[in-house]
């Protein structure tokens, strides 16, 4: 663990520190809501389970997420989840209407992308030099990958899982050089996890390898708008493949640049949050911690 000091060196806000420590609270009370949504448990149950008092969890959640845990149960309910769809038909329309980085993204994550080559896809990313670094997030801890063309790769992990998350990320570009580097991929953990760092005449490169298909599904995830969300069925549609919307899923889950490129607002046609590659429960944290950032 980075102290104050080496982590105002590689320019991490301590405020990240402390949204990093917040979550492993906010990921207990997440399984509990989990469990219990349906009956819409109060905050002294949720206070009481994770061992806390009510008003310290109340304190705890507005630091994290600028909500209260009752707004945060809110959040991320299913009805909640299907309000998010609410002409979800529409969104994407819009979104290319106006240019991903447009009016729809204000409260969002300005991002401009490119692919790497086919050639760099069938080779495994042969030839290429990746940095990575673990850091902390309002979600865990984030493992970034970084490229001199921008950033390649974001992962999530709890405490101790951190050589997995990083075998995960690697064994995508299994021919690519990595070294570990935190002053190469500090910045972008800055930038990715501050809001007030979200800026249209600064945007975030990211840089995408998979397949033509995947790399499809991927740019059609950037047009999400935060507050908005978007299913399978209607990706496909999206990219001309309506009967593909198994493939599209398959895609979603191999997104390696999670959260900045917003695998977690595709639901299920209900509403139903489904599967998370970084696990549900982070889904869920994600989607309540922008509810707040929008409210």
């Amino acid at each position: 663990m980075l102290n104050v000091v080496q982590l105002e060196k590689h320019g991490i806000p301590i405020r990240l520190t402390e949204a990093a420590d917040d979550y492993e609270v906010v990921r207990r009370t997440l399984a509990f809501i989990t469990d219990h949504w349906r009956r819409q448990p109060s905050v002294e149950e949720m206070a009481e389970h994770v061992g806390l008092s009510s008003g310290h969890l109340h304190h705890l959640f507005r630091r994290w997420a600028g909500l209260t845990p009752k707004d945060f149960l809110q959040a991320i309910t299913l009805d909640a989840a299907r309000a998010l769809l609410r002409d979800e038909a529409t969104v994407l329309d819009a979104a290319y209407e106006v240019g991903y980085s447009g009016p729809g993204r204000l409260h969002d994550l300005f991002v401009t992308h490119e692919a790497m080559t086919p050639g760099d896809y069938k080779t495994g990313g042969a030839g290429i030099a990746m940095a990575y670094g673990f850091h902390p997030s309002p979600f865990g801890r984030a493992v970034v990958i970084a490229t001199d063309r921008g950033l390649a790769g974001l992962g999530f992990c709890d405490a101790g899982g951190e050589p997995s998350a990083l075998s995960d990320m690697t064994s995508r570009w299994p021919r690519a050089s990595f070294r570990e580097d935190q002053g190469a991929t500090a910045p972008f953990a800055e930038r990715i996890f501050d809001p007030q760092a979200w800026a249209s005449d600064q945007p975030l490169r990211v840089v995408l390898i998979g397949s033509d298909f995947e790399v499809r599904v991927w740019e059609t995830l950037l047009r999400i708008p935060m507050g908005k969300a978007t299913t399978y069925s209607t990706i496909a549609g999206h990219i001309g493949k309506p009967k593909a919307a198994r493939a599209v899923g398959a895609a979603v889950g191999k997104n390696p640049i999670s959260f900045v490129v917003p695998c977690h607002r595709v639901l299920g046609r209900s509403g139903a949050l489904t599967g998370y590659h970084w696990g549900l429960t982070r889904k869920q944290a994600m989607l309540g911690w922008e509810a707040g950032k929008m409210s």
